[in-house]
């Protein structure tokens, strides 16, 4: 049997080399990896069909070529191969163990050591059984003779010290597990499109809506989860109210009642650089004076890094007749505090830092105080990424509220509410001006929801109707929880 031995960086390429070297005949006998590459052992079919064509050998005949393929010389390589092939009735299962044995032999020999002992040999009792080889493209199985269970097991336990079989690579099953993961998701991604699509053509109503939310600003996950609980029989008209009193009823705001200037305490307001925090702080400023008076008032800035930022706030304060203060650092914002304990509400002006800003962590740590709540302000006509990391980074989860500043400059009001609904954060006012302190609102779900879905004319940026199938081709946003939608 001429069996040929072939080496490449993977698997597939030694395989490729077997077949233009052997032929479509080329029967893989073994693989493995080792320190040169990927290993692969192969012969031509045709010579294992003359062993499968041959006379199997009787108990009498394996008993006596047995001593002979022990004594014989290993001089001859090849001729000692063929020998103990037919010997043994070697298939290309047992392939692997009958090589480790043959250097099991030929190492004690060169130590001088005892003869091995046989392990080999078949028992007499036993007879041949035929198990399937594989053939490089042919899906028809081959087979060639083999020994029983019990003379494999007999030969393992010659030589048991000896290293088990290598296996592929791990970098090779990493690989393979990336590729076919992302098989996986594009199976996924095209069968949904195709269902999301299928479903649109038989629903129009619902794919109007849709290319209307994604108009608007709305999210793909936001969106669809919305849509697939739509229902059924219900018309044009029916199904927008609908839809708008969905998102109302998941845009959390604050009660009637239950504005900061009412709620009173100690309110921080954090955000990123120009987004109208120190603004903001003046019109909460005056919405308290105008029901409790200015000594109700209790005015604090943090904000030593930007030139002139104090005396703006000083400015603000001079209009509404309170007197505002500058912190450093922790130290004396607790001292500054604890003088204002006495005012019903405390605003703290905090320097503008982007989401991306390493320091952002250091000034949540200086405003970490019992009964100290922290205010997000947000401008409202972001992009939704960015509003979407803005609150990670801010920790949603720990705020008291957010504040949607420049309503009016805001395009779209879709992604800012779509980002509060997924982060489940109260809207606690609405800035839609510089002048204070009349541009202040209170935050209306209802009207901010009819805001966001009219129509502004079209857009560079709006989609097309035939590309709402690949907005919509998962099932939910990935990371996104929209378990606690409410419709």
């Amino acid at each position: 049997m001429n069996i040929q031995r072939f080496i490449a960086p993977t698997s597939r390429e030694a395989m490729a080399k077997a077949r233009r070297q052997i032929g479509d005949s080329a029967v893989i006998l073994s693989t493995r990896q080792t320190t040169e590459g990927f290993e692969v052992m192969a012969a031509a079919e045709e010579s294992l069909a003359s062993i499968a064509q041959g006379t199997q050998p009787t108990a009498a005949t394996a008993a006596q070529a047995a001593p002979a393929v022990r004594k014989e010389p290993f001089a001859n390589t090849q001729s000692s191969v063929a020998n103990d092939t037919e010997a043994m009735a070697m298939s290309t299962l047992s392939f692997q163990d009958y090589v480790r044995e043959r250097m099991l032999r030929k190492r004690r020999e060169t130590l001088g050591g005892a003869e091995p002992e046989a392990a080999s040999a078949h028992d007499q009792r036993d007879e041949p059984i035929m198990v399937p080889v594989q053939r490089m493209n042919d899906p028809r199985p081959a087979t060639v003779p083999t020994p029983r269970p019990q003379a494999i097991r007999t030969r393992e336990a010659a030589f048991q010290d000896s290293e088990p079989p290598a296996r592929f690579a791990k970098q090779d099953d990493q690989r393979m597990a990336v590729e076919l993961g992302a098989l996986k998701d594009m199976i996924e991604e095209r069968f949904n499109t195709l269902a999301w699509l299928g479903s649109s053509k038989g629903n129009p109503i619902q794919s109007s809506l849709m290319h209307k939310l994604i108009r608007a600003g709305y999210s793909p996950a936001v969106s669809r989860a919305l849509l697939e609980r739509l229902p059924a029989d219900a018309g044009a008209g029916e199904s927008l109210r609908w839809l708008m009193d969905a998102i109302q009823r998941n845009l959390r705001t604050a009660q009637p009642g239950a504005s900061l200037a009412e709620e009173g305490g100690v309110v921080a307001l954090v955000g990123a650089t120009g987004v109208g925090k120190t603004t903001t702080a003046a019109k909460l400023a005056a919405q308290c004076v105008k029901q409790f008076g200015p000594g109700s008032v209790g005015l604090v800035t943090l904000d030593s890094y930007r030139v002139s930022g104090y005396e703006q706030l000083r400015a603000f304060g001079r209009m509404l007749g309170v007197v505002a203060h500058l912190a450093h650092d922790r130290a004396a914002l607790k001292d500054m505090l604890g003088l204002l304990s006495g005012k019903r509400l405390v605003i703290i002006d905090t320097a503008g830092l982007g989401q991306r800003d390493q320091r952002v962590q250091d000034m949540l740590d200086v405003l970490e105080m019992p009964s100290l709540k922290k205010v997000l302000v947000l401008n409202a006509g972001s992009q939704g990424d960015t509003i979407d990391e803005t609150l990670s980074a801010f920790k949603a989860d720990k705020l008291h509220g957010v504040v949607l500043s420049k309503v009016d400059e805001a395009v779209k009001l879709g992604p800012a509410i779509d980002t509060l609904i997924r982060h489940h954060v109260t809207l606690r006012g609405v800035a839609n001006g510089q002048r204070v302190p009349e541009d202040w609102h209170h935050a209306d779900a209802g009207s901010l929801v009819k805001l966001s879905m009219g129509s502004a004319g079209k857009s560079a940026f709006d989609p097309a109707s035939a590309d709402m199938g690949f907005y919509f081709a998962q099932s939910g946003g990935r990371g996104i929880d929209l378990g606690g939608l409410h419709v």
